[in-house]
């Protein structure tokens, strides 16, 4: 198996709307090294893999039996980007050196949390350099990242996650959906039947249904933090979970489940922009329909919940 062959992506759910909007979830495997790159791209919604949730344990056996090698050895370069690369016996050096360090690494992370019983959240972090780290993010708005990072100038890991993640997107069909229908991550994996038979109600309806599975789709988003993302199939504890987060204000997982806008609520949600003269623009407003949180055409699960943007009154309010 290639090194290249461990960065992953897999395309979980992707739909369209019917005035031309496309929403897409992916669940992909790249290097921990690069998700702070990963992470800047703000109209992402993401969840992933936490060090601070997973047990010492399970990382461990990841860093020691599937360890991050770089995918190729570049030489030392000016600049952010190389283009001359390690080869023979130089490569196998390198990868003995970096392996060592991983060895170390290992070493000290158990010596903490064994002999002294420090946390795992902090031994983790340690192994963080030497693991591969997997990834749920949906979006509507892909192009931008596409073209910074499926680019010959990106740093080489991410570079081969975006060129992967890009055929991805333009081999999938996304599903016509009407207003009103939902984009849910692994719905396609939700047996209907199963779920039908946790509904009270006499009056079995589609909409219920419907319901249930955008609940147990947004608590599968949530168990990434744990690489439990299937969640065995439990749909009463997925349920059980997605309620207690919500009473939490744990809204991230409720940003991938979104309903497609019908046309009164795409006018209603709409961003102004304006780019100055003074900055080379035009001072024209421009406007922007169908916006929902990071989403466009899409109201984002979350956005549906009364309060789900914190206020904490600790913070000091200016006098009028």
């Amino acid at each position: 198996m290639s090194r290249a062959s461990k960065i992953t992506a897999e395309i979980i759910a992707d739909s369209i709307n019917t005035y031309g909007d496309r929403l897409t979830t992916f669940i992909v495997t790249v290097p921990r090294i690069v998700l702070a790159e990963f992470n800047t791209h703000r109209m992402f919604s993401r969840n992933s893999a936490s060090s601070r949730a997973i047990p010492f344990e399970t990382m461990l056996d990841k860093v020691m039996t599937e360890p991050f090698i770089p995918i190729k050895w570049q030489k030392d370069h000016k600049g952010m980007q190389g283009t001359e690369y390690l080869t023979g016996r130089d490569v196998e050096l390198a990868d003995g050196r970096w392996l060592a360090a991983r060895n170390a690494a290992v070493e000290q992370a158990k010596l903490l949390n064994r002999n002294i019983g420090v946390t795992k959240q902090f031994c983790n972090r340690l192994l963080e350099p030497f693991l591969y780290h997997t990834i749920i993010v949906t979006s509507s708005e892909w192009e931008n990242f596409f073209a910074l990072r499926a680019h010959e100038a990106a740093e080489i890991h991410i570079q081969n996650l975006a060129f992967k993640m890009l055929d991805c997107y333009n081999e999938s069909t996304p599903k016509q959906l009407k207003a009103g229908e939902w984009h849910i991550p692994f719905g396609d994996k939700i047996d209907e039947e199963r779920v039908l038979a946790l509904i009270e109600s006499p009056n079995k309806v589609g909409k219920q249904v419907e319901t249930l599975k955008v609940k147990i789709a947004t608590a599968r988003c949530a168990r990434v933090s744990y690489l439990n993302y299937e969640g065995g199939d439990d749909y009463e504890k997925d349920i059980i979970l997605h309620d207690r987060l919500s009473s939490m204000g744990h809204w991230s997982p409720f940003e991938h489940c979104a309903r497609a806008m019908d046309e009164v609520t795409y006018n209603e949600n709409y961003n102004v922009t304006n780019l100055p003269h003074w900055f080379g623009g035009d001072d024209k407003n421009y406007v922007t329909n169908g916006v929902s949180g990071n989403f466009k055409g899409f109201i984002q699960y979350r956005k549906t919940f009364k309060g789900e943007n914190k206020i904490d009154f600790r913070v000091a309010k200016l006098k009028e």
